[in-house]
């Protein structure tokens, strides 16, 4: 079903207008609709009406598109010990808030952001709380969050005034069942799920037409102009280069983060793109080092570098510390920020709240006992089957299996025994919580409005002038019923969407306006060398797969005839005795897509086993996987209908019939089609489309010459040079020039000299001298460096010989001498990685 966006308000009555009538909620039932006041409660009925009218009625047609609209942003996460991604949750039924509501929440997280501002300054600085009482020592010093060699040092603003330590701040809402709003964690290290609430948005834009504007919801994207602006204006600097740095695609919210750097403008960088050079920070990039002024960590302070803190980290950067410490380098948030987010923290902040700011908490925390007193201790103690254990500092405890509350209602009578016994040995390492009784709403679960508790993730940043500004908006965590709220995307846990919902008319849907156009500029930003090496594979494992599908192609299409018409699918080895066969089998050997097949073995289970293979570094199915692997690192640089095709499994086939390898091998054929076709139509002419097609036609390069040194030998042999053009697409022009049948000198000059031909050899290696020259070079001298000089020079090599020249020496010479180019432009452009790593990374050529 197609969902049409309404043209007019959607202001319904009748049918369309009942989703919300029958939901199961009592009106003082602890539940966010069930609870809502005029007009507020209008507003759902409105919101509801309008969704219903876009699905025909139909909850499960809302969801559906939902859910497609969020596969087509790309959206995904990867659950804790997961090694896949999987599809990003979103319900298609938003949250519901009123101004007047939202006004308080915003008025209670800016309090609140302050006060963690005022924290992290006396803890790193003259540390008054400690030494007035207000605060034990050992919640700072027993933390392991606690950056040592922080204290003493004070942020500097970028136009030389006070800067801040905290840039960006979220917390984790609770609302219970009277409504009243309440902090479960407050996040300091890292914002994550703030690309995910954009994401929600423009997904459910989609989805929902022009029901947000009829219901006047306000705009979340200001916020993030807001936020990059405060960033920028922190550097102190024009212009300034800001980079996200990421701990990399395993990471669990690595989507978030590619989809977050590209929407900010924000190169994504790991710590292997970055150095320190003269206490300055440097991304690598294919034109040389570039100067970076600040960097948005997504990473913890003791992965931030191995020389001042952790030194097994393998994410950060060696003497970033220092560059940070120097003033050369911005950071946000502030290293060590994190120590404010631990459990043990919480049990205090009502009373620091009142000390710093004189002011009580207007978004109070969920009651919470640090054990490390006796008094909370023995409370805990006695009221352990009310409450919710956790560790005090994030870290795991003897009694604990994880780091999330676990209620010790739940627990057996070994564990709770083991658990009170370890709370009398270290009492300091636990907390104590008040069990949390969330709010429910509705959301679409099994086509029907069902209400699931939830949770709301709220974000503050900082704006150009330091002020604190809210997210008007946020992410919603639908979790299960049974299940204590934690901090991360669980098994069965859903998102959704947070309208703020304005009450006079106008005032949320408005276009966004620029203060001013910002100067002109062409070019695709700069380029980190890793992020070129990635594009370089991508486009060779992409190439490669190719050229192991057209050879199963042309082993079970038929076109391979042998004595009289035996074809691959019944070849048993005894009737082939042009070679044909066995040669195109010897390349899939050679390249790594099968072992050697046994005597007898039947050409279609040769195939069956290069499509499905996964261990071999050949195998189709293996090369689709390592080329989505190295596409996750270049998430943020493709277009979605692109990452959406690289994305699509292996299609299904049946080992046993040949028929339906070929069906898959012609799918496979068409997948290829239509990436080159984005490829060529839709990709920015920059340094990274260049990085791509070099990799393309370095791979297709070899291919050609490895087709033409098996099949050459086999000249005189009946169909050899003409599964030779088929292999190579020139089966066309060849008959269209040539009115006898496959001759070797024609056959070899169409396929490896004919500079007009894109499938020649010639044609690859001017494509590739064609995309050196385009990019940037390091020399001053501008002489050219040796890639370039490889390239020419083999160049030169192929467009001087002649047909009669292309024997198999020659052929072997070609070969050798472009692995030989393709070291020199990984030498060149590429990151270097050690000699151990190196020698991993040899194989695959």
């Amino acid at each position: 079903m197609s969902l049409v966006s309404p043209s007019g308000p959607t202001d319904l009555i009748g049918p369309a207008a009942g989703w919300l009538d029958a939901y199961p909620v009592a009106v003082s039932g602890g539940d966010l609709f069930g609870d809502a006041a005029e007009p507020i409660a209008a507003h759902w009925h409105k919101v509801a009406a309008g969704l219903s009218l876009l699905a025909e009625g139909d909850p499960s047609a809302l969801q559906d598109a939902a859910t497609r609209h969020a596969a087509d942003l790309g959206l995904t996460f990867r659950v804790t010990g997961d090694e896949e991604e999987r599809d990003w949750p979103l319900n298609a039924m938003p949250l519901v808030v009123g101004s007047a509501e939202w006004a308080e929440i915003e008025r209670g997280l800016i309090q609140r952001a302050t006060l963690f501002e005022r924290l992290a300054a006396d803890i790193y600085g003259p540390q008054r709380l400690v030494r007035e009482g207000h605060l034990p020592a050992a919640v700072i010093a027993g933390s392991p969050y606690f950056a040592r060699k922080m204290p003493g040092r004070a942020p500097q603003g970028g136009q030389g005034g006070d800067g801040h330590f905290i840039q960006v701040y979220s917390a984790d809402l609770a609302r219970g069942p009277r409504g009243h709003w309440r902090v479960l964690q407050d996040r300091v290290r890292m914002a994550s799920g703030i690309g995910y609430a954009l994401e929600n948005r423009l997904a459910m834009t989609r989805t929902g037409g022009t029901v947000l504007a009829d219901n006047h919801v306000r705009r979340i994207v200001e916020f993030f102009g807001q936020m990059r602006a405060g960033m920028v204006a922190a550097c102190g600097r024009e212009s300034p280069r800001i980079a996200l740095l990421t701990a990399g695609r395993f990471n669990q919210t690595y989507a978030e983060q590619a989809h977050l750097a590209r929407y900010l403008g924000f190169p994504l960088v790991e710590g292997r793109d970055l150095s320190v050079v003269e206490d300055r920070l440097w991304v690598g990039t294919i034109a040389g080092p570039k100067r970076v002024d600040a960097i948005w960590r997504w990473i913890n302070t003791d992965a931030l570098d191995p020389l001042s803190f952790d030194a097994k980290s393998r994410l950060g950067v060696a003497n970033l510390f220092e560059a940070w410490a120097g003033g050369s380098v911005g950071m946000v948030n502030w290293p060590g920020t994190e120590v404010l987010e631990t459990p043990a923290f919480a049990a205090f902040m009502p009373r620091l709240c009142r000390v710093l700011l004189g002011e009580e908490p207007l978004l109070p925390n969920i009651a919470t006992w640090w054990c490390g007193q006796a008094a909370e201790s023995a409370t805990v103690a006695a009221r352990l089957d009310e409450l919710a254990v956790l560790p005090a500092f994030g870290q795991p405890v003897e009694g604990l299996s994880r780091r999330e509350p676990v209620a010790a209602s739940e627990l057996s009578g070994a564990e709770r025994t083991a658990l009170l016994e370890a709370l009398s040995r270290r009492p300091m390492d636990y907390c104590g919580q008040e069990i949390v009784k969330l709010s429910t709403t509705p959301a679409i679960i099994a086509g029907e409005l069902a209400p699931r508790p939830f949770t709301v993730r709220a974000f503050v940043a900082r704006d150009a002038e330091g002020a604190w500004r809210v997210m008007p908006g946020g992410f919603a965590r639908l979790s299960s019923a049974k299940a204590l709220p934690t901090s991360l995307m669980g098994e069965g846990d859903l998102s959704a969407d947070l309208w703020v919902i304005e009450d006079q008319p106008g005032a949320g849907f408005q276009p966004v306006r620029a203060a001013g156009e910002p100067p002109i500029s062409r070019g695709g930003g700069i380029l980190a060398s890793q992020a070129a090496d990635n594009l370089f594979w991508f486009g060779r494992y992409n190439e490669r797969a190719q050229f192991v599908t057209r050879l199963l192609r042309a082993l079970l299409d038929g076109s391979v005839e042998v004595d009289g018409g035996l074809s691959a699918s019944t070849y048993d080895g005894t009737g082939d005795e042009s070679g044909v066969l066995q040669a195109l089998v010897d390349m899939l050997v050679e390249s790594g897509a099968v072992l050697a097949p046994p005597p007898g073995q039947p050409a279609a289970a040769t195939c069956a086993a290069a499509l499905g293979e996964t261990q071999l570094p050949g195998g189709v199915a293996a090369l689709l996987r390592r080329r989505q692997a190295v596409g996750l690192s270049l998430r943020e640089r493709f277009a979605r209908d692109f990452w959406r095709l690289v994305s699509r499994p292996m299609p299904d086939f049946d080992l046993h019939r040949p028929a339906s390898l070929l069906g898959a091998v012609r799918t496979l054929t068409e997948h290829f089609s239509a990436l080159s076709g984005l490829v060529s139509e839709n990709m920015v002419r920059s340094a990274a489309w260049r990085f791509l097609e070099i990799g393309q036609r370095m791979e297709r390069a070899q291919g050609i010459c490895r087709m033409v040194r098996r099949l050459g030998e086999l000249a005189e042999a009946p169909g050899a040079l003409g599964v030779l053009l088929d292999l190579c697409d020139s089966q066309i022009i060849y008959r269209t020039r040539y009115l006898t049948g496959p001759m070797p000198g024609p056959v070899r000059d169409l396929v490896l000299l004919d500079p007009d031909n894109p499938r020649a050899l010639v044609f690859q290696i001017a494509g590739v001298v064609e995309h050196l020259a385009a990019l940037p070079s390091a020399r001053d001298d501008n002489l050219p460096e040796p890639p370039m000089r490889a390239a020419r020079a083999l160049l030169g090599e192929v467009q001087a010989a002649t047909a009669g020249d292309t024997d198999w020496n020659w052929i072997a010479g070609i070969e050798a001498r472009l692995l030989d180019l393709s070291d020199a432009i990984s030498s060149r452009y590429f990151l270097q990685f050690d000699p151990d790593e190196a020698e991993k990374r040899t194989p695959v050529l």
